[in-house]
């Protein structure tokens, strides 16, 4: 499976290489290659970035563009309706919203807004939005009553000590337990985390941070991975949002086929940071072309939930 993501990385340009657990030991001596088989390493081009930086530059730059941002909570769509029958005899319903309530913040009151597009980019909540377009409402089994399968699940992050730590060398590490870690800085402090089992998803209902989760669940493997790790502290954590795709925990993009002018980009699952900006692309450019043009993203158009076509990807953590 490993040798397969290498090769479409590298059809892509990407410049990434196979190491054996030799080989990965010799370059990064702190790995413990106990149960490796085989390790993928990017070579140039890797790194990570602070997300709220990015999203305050890319905020800020749409604003000097003109752009305005209204802070609330959309609580009605105004849509209109046109009936029609498809060529397997089914009846289906059309909707085009024309307006938006929004709840302005600090406030009982509701602005009204017109709108000839809505892009549903609501994140973890995007399907309650949905819900209030009237998605998914209709009879089992049907397109109308197909959901947006997106819903928010809790992820911790924590941030530890380790003074005998892995080095400045140290890529960005992704064990095949799921943990993961990465240095945050140069004072031998480090930042990760691990994905909870389907048994494990912690209540959603709250921020609160399970430090138990880390004492039993990640820390074992990290310790496991890399020795040094057995004498680590935590100083911090932090809990957040996935927008969690139940069905195939891939991307929504596109438009829906019954509520004609949302369009959907959302349903990430943990990766739409990294993907924010192909996204963003491809949403203008099926809203001002009518279709994509630099990537086609059509296999993440909500009519595959309805269809049963998954998109599942391997080996991804």
């Amino acid at each position: 499976m490993m040798e397969k993501n290498v090769k479409v990385q590298r059809q892509e340009g990407a410049k990434v290489c196979l190491m054996s657990p030799e080989q990965l030991q010799n370059k990064f001596p702190w790995i413990n290659t106990e149960g490796v088989a085989l390790a993928s390493y990017g070579l140039e081009g890797e790194g990570w970035f602070d997300p709220w930086c990015l999203l305050q530059g890319l905020q800020r730059k749409i604003q000097s563009m003109g752009v305005v941002f209204c802070r609330g909570e959309v609580t009605r769509f105004i849509s209109s309706s046109n009936h029609m029958e498809t060529a397997s005899g089914e009846e289906v319903t059309l909707k085009r919203i024309h307006e938006v309530h929004v709840k302005m913040d600090h406030s009982l009151e509701y602005q009204p807004v017109e709108c000839a597009i809505v892009i549903n980019a609501a994140g973890a909540w995007s399907g309650q939005i949905a819900e209030l377009a009237g998605i998914g409402k209709g009879p089992p089994g049907t397109l109308q009553g197909t959901k947006l399968p997106v819903e928010p699940r809790k992820r911790y992050v924590y941030l530890w000590h380790c003074p005998q730590g892995p080095g400045l060398e140290t890529p960005l590490v992704a064990d095949s337990s799921g943990a993961y870690f990465r240095r945050e800085g140069l004072g031998n402090n480090y930042l990760g985390g691990r994905s909870p089992t389907e048994e494990e998803e912690p209540d959603p209902g709250n921020l609160e941070v399970d430090h138990g989760f880390f004492q039993d669940k990640v820390w074992p493997h990290l310790a496991q991975r890399v020795p040094a790790f057995e004498n680590l502290k935590v100083r911090s954590a932090w809990a957040g949002y996935y927008d969690y795709n139940t069905f195939d925990q891939n991307g929504v993009v596109g438009p829906h086929p019954l509520v004609v002018n949302m369009y959907f980009a959302t349903g990430f699952s943990g990766h739409g940071l990294q993907q924010a900006p192909a996204v963003g692309r491809a949403v203008a450019e099926l809203v001002l072309e009518g279709h994509f043009q630099t990537i086609n993203l059509s296999s993440f158009f909500f009519s595959r939930f309805h269809l049963g076509e998954k998109v599942k990807e391997h080996n991804i953590f």
